[in-house]
């Protein structure tokens, strides 16, 4: 196992590039993908947005100056390649990001790669019906099991700020929950 500048001195020397690359790819597909089909929700949507995170990352590999982790680094790609995918999405169909993603929670049903049951189909709805950022940190938090300091590397933005949208997001959830359920 290399350490991670000597891989990203892989990534970026033009001679050993594509295979360092191919490693990234097999090394954080699947952990990038999860990440960005909590954000989209949908499976052709999620492979879409992955497929332009990896482009992204290939391109600007040269920029990347180090003054945070590799994998911070492609995560706040990641989270800003599904946001923008979504904001496109709202503005093609003249309509808020809210409802966007009460439509994508809505689809779960009939999505063949949706595997939940219903309490989980419940949560899903549960967290698009937040908003953007806590439905991003709760995800992270919840799902990926990322500490506070990772999302605040990646998100930007304090560990206070994200502690209370964690929380504001759980007792939304649990409210959503609630009502459903009784």
């Amino acid at each position: 196992m290399i350490s991670e500048i000597e891989f990203i001195a892989k990534l970026k020397d033009p001679k050993t590039k594509e295979n360092a690359f191919r490693e990234l790819i097999k090394q954080y597909k699947e952990k990038l993908y999860w990440h960005i089909r909590k954000i989209v929700i949908s499976h052709d949507d999620a492979d879409d947005v992955l497929q332009n995170t990896f482009i992204k990352i290939f391109k600007n590999i040269q920029n990347f100056n180090q003054e945070s982790k590799l994998y911070s680094w492609m995560y706040r790609i990641a989270t800003n390649e599904s946001i923008t995918f979504i904001n496109k999405r709202a503005k093609e169909r003249n309509i808020d990001i809210e409802e966007v993603y009460k439509e994508l929670a809505g689809s779960l049903e009939s999505d063949d790669y949706f595997s939940g049951d219903e309490i989980q189909l419940i949560l899903q709805k549960a967290i698009a019906s937040l908003p953007k950022k806590q439905k991003l940190v709760f995800n992270m938090k919840y799902f990926e099991e990322m500490k506070y300091e990772e999302m605040s590397e990646i998100l930007k933005t304090s560990v206070g700020a994200l502690k209370a949208s964690y929380f504001h997001a759980v007792k939304k959830i649990e409210q959503f929950i609630k009502t459903k359920v009784d």
